[in-house]
């Protein structure tokens, strides 16, 4: 092997990686320390195939089981990598690779409505078995938040979903928009223990099952209703409009559209919480390996591009919080809890070695970029009116105190039905799980 050594030589500063290639030969790079590292190659062709496009061959070569982690784990060689990421970044491959992403980016990130449903099917609609493995028991696929840095998951997850309700300055009787509302853990939430009215949409065939089921079982139909359908398809007015990591979904091309459709949905004092991935960084482009894998079409937008599109609707942006180790923890925790998934053969059989590489992958290269990289999350609090929620930030703390009191008899009624506990086999499960 010659490129592939030279490569890591350029590219690790800190740490150290062995290479062993598939004729044994021992190559390291890296003054040395931790993380410590070692791979084995089996593939010859990888030489010159992951100096070419690092990020995605390596990653495929990793799923592939033709690039092996003999020492450490893949997460142990992704902090390698995040450690010594400015190097890599420099490399003629990457420059290559980001600077036609930069150039496609409007063409990749252009989600009109059919569009847009099949590339949230195509991540979501793989199977509940597999979210229902990793994620918390309410199925929150969106950063948790940690005040106290010792929750649990489920914890973390409840203090979310009640940071934002509290944010949202809700009424008894209210009417409420959840643009991207999953398996309608947040909408069920707000419904119980704000008493009002929820209207939650999804592109998700399995996600909108799931929660119909959840909403009958918790005996809250008649006040939460789930739509299979876009959010450009809603005409009402509400009161209130939460979204939660949907914005990463819309498209660089649509965030004037997505923040327009907002405004439009809220009444004329209506108020709104936006959460989202972001980054402290100027605009740029999704990470190659997501964009083909993961989160086709996925854009997480800038602060600064965000704001430019939210000044074009005449909104009040009445609070921002930036959230900026909460998701790397969650990461940790999901990732924790699919590896004792795998290791303890819990995976249904659709779910192959490809995929569980590929999802292990995704799940470490996620965390370090919340652990490592320039990712954070904010929560954007905006409104119709100038005086549309309090003038102080004291609201959002008392009215915590008041939900936290009502949460144990929601809890209680959404955790009846046995039907909710135990994964639900789909006969599309593993459908579209591995592509390439």
């Amino acid at each position: 092997m010659r490129l592939l050594p030279s490569l890591f030589r350029k590219i690790v500063h800190k740490g150290r990686l062995t290479l062993i290639g598939p004729d044994g030969s021992s190559h390291e790079a890296g003054p040395g320390g931790l993380p410590d590292v070692t791979i084995r190659i089996l593939d010859p062709k990888l030489d010159w195939q992951i100096p070419l496009d690092p990020e995605v061959r390596a990653a495929e070569a990793y799923m592939d089981g033709t690039l092996v982690v003999e020492n450490g784990t893949i997460h142990d060689l992704m902090i390698l990598i995040f450690g010594n990421k400015r190097q890599f970044d420099m490399q003629p491959g990457q420059i290559f690779w980001n600077g036609m992403a930069r150039r496609l980016r409007r063409a990749m990130q252009h989600n009109p409505v059919a569009r847009a449903r099949a590339n949230a099917r195509a991540h979501y609609d793989i199977g509940n078995d597999l979210f229902r493995l990793f994620l918390d028991r309410d199925l929150q696929y969106s950063c948790a938040y940690f005040p106290d840095g010792d929750e649990t998951l489920d914890e973390a997850q409840t203090k979310k979903k009640r940071h934002i309700a509290a944010k949202l300055c809700l009424k008894p009787g209210q009417t409420v928009l959840d643009i991207g509302c999953g398996w309608g853990g947040l909408a069920l939430y707000l419904a119980s223990v704000a008493d009002v009215k929820v209207v939650g949409v999804t592109l998700s065939e399995e996600q909108h099952r799931l929660a119909q089921a959840r909403a009958q079982a918790a005996g809250l139909a008649d006040r939460v209703e789930f739509r299979l359908t876009d959010y450009r398809a809603v005409t009402e007015t509400f009161d209130r409009v939460v979204s939660v990591g949907m914005l990463e979904h819309v498209g660089v091309t649509h965030l004037r559209e997505y923040f327009l459709r907002v405004r439009d949905r809220m009444n004329a004092n209506g108020v709104a919480l936006i959460h989202s991935i972001s980054t402290k960084s100027p605009p740029g482009i999704t990470s190659a390996f997501l964009r083909k894998y993961i989160f086709p079409g996925g854009y997480s937008p800038s602060v600064s591009e965000t704001f430019a599109n939210i000044e074009k609707t005449g909104l009040w942006a009445t609070d921002i919080e930036i959230w900026r180790v909460h998701y790397a923890r969650t990461l940790e925790e999901w990732r924790r809890r699919f590896l004792a998934a795998r290791d303890e053969g819990r995976l249904p059989p659709a779910y192959d070695a490809r995929f569980q590489r590929m999802w292990e992958f995704y799940l470490s290269a996620c965390e370090c970029v919340f652990d490592y990289g320039s990712s954070h999350v904010f929560q954007i609090q905006l409104a119709r009116q100038r005086d549309g929620v309090p003038l102080h930030r004291n609201y959002i703390e008392e009215t915590e105190r008041l939900y936290a009191a009502r949460e144990p008899a929601f809890m209680e009624r959404l955790w009846a039905s046995a039907e909710l506990q135990a994964p639900l086999t789909h006969a599309n499960a593993g459908a579209s799980l591995s592509k390439g």
